[in-house]
């Protein structure tokens, strides 16, 4: 009838300006020059390197109930952390910029059934790298993590993948190469949760202990971060270009001595310590 019709054009009149106000914060946000931070980008060789981190589940908890916010703020700002420690130990200058990561988050309601595929978005979250203070960096990703979440996973530059479900797709094929030449212009890093099933896996009817995740390298960078929760522990894949990043255990090895860092700026009270003693393990 007339207001089935009228339902529809509304809603697909609602989705036309959804995909053009993510249009137009994705050239707000993408960048003239694309080099981005030189560390993290690269031409790629071909090849790739490998390397894990294990972190405590317990160990993130314990921070975040500190310092408030979430367990993936806490993991956010142990990326950063770590990466301000392997730039320094290469002897590379911090960035004057912070460099972006690209957070995916998923767009399924609770409770969708299995096999209604993945709805994917992402968050664009800048990473404090220059910042000293480890509760100074946590601090920045909770207020950036916070202002993602209020405007939604259907907003902003980093929300472009939800204009994937608005294109058809001739335009899929056509875009696509143009979209993975593009992605340094709008971010550095890729940073991923990859969600594990609770309960134990086995393969051969051997139980799993550690089982690391895996993220693809985007088009002319050269790091790629992905985090699983799993027996309790975080299982940390790193996947970089192999000549670029020859060095990535020692990434892997500032994973953890970061949340090190961060729990023992937290005190053993669980309250935080004072901003002066942070600083002084980071001069």
């Amino acid at each position: 009838g007339p207001w089935q019709v009228a339902g529809l054009a509304r809603g697909r009149i609602e989705e036309l300006g959804r995909a053009v106000g993510i249009g137009a914060s994705v050239v707000r946000a993408s960048r003239l020059d694309p080099r981005g931070t030189p560390a993290l980008t690269a031409g790629s060789s071909g090849t790739r390197r490998l390397a894990t981190a294990l972190l405590d589940l317990e160990d993130v908890q314990r921070i975040r109930r500190a310092a408030g916010g979430t367990a993936n703020d806490v993991l956010l700002a142990t990326v950063a952390g770590a990466l301000r420690r392997w730039m320094l130990e290469r002897g590379e200058p911090l960035p004057a910029a912070a460099p972006r990561a690209l957070v995916p988050v998923s767009r399924r309601r609770p409770g969708s059934p299995p096999g209604s595929g993945n709805r994917l978005s992402a968050y664009l979250l800048a990473l404090p790298l220059a910042e000293a203070d480890p509760r100074a960096r946590l601090a920045a990703v909770r207020r950036g993590m916070d202002r993602n979440k209020s405007d939604g996973p259907s907003r902003g530059a980093g929300a472009v993948a939800v204009l994937a479900d608005q294109l058809p797709p001739l335009a899929h094929r056509l875009g696509a190469p143009l979209a993975g030449s593009a992605a340094r212009m709008l971010f550095d890093i890729l940073v991923t949760s990859v969600p594990l099933p609770r309960s134990t896996l086995s393969l051969g009817g051997c139980p799993l202990r550690e089982v690391y995740p895996m993220a693809p390298l985007a088009r002319g960078q050269s790091l790629a971060v992905a985090l699983s929760t799993y027996g309790g522990r975080v299982h940390v894949g790193l996947v970089a270009d192999g000549k670029a990043v020859p060095d990535l255990d020692r990434l892997a090895r500032g994973m953890t001595d970061e949340l090190r860092e961060l729990l023992r700026v937290t005190g053993p009270s669980g309250r935080i310590r004072s901003t002066d003693s942070a600083r002084a393990a980071h001069r």
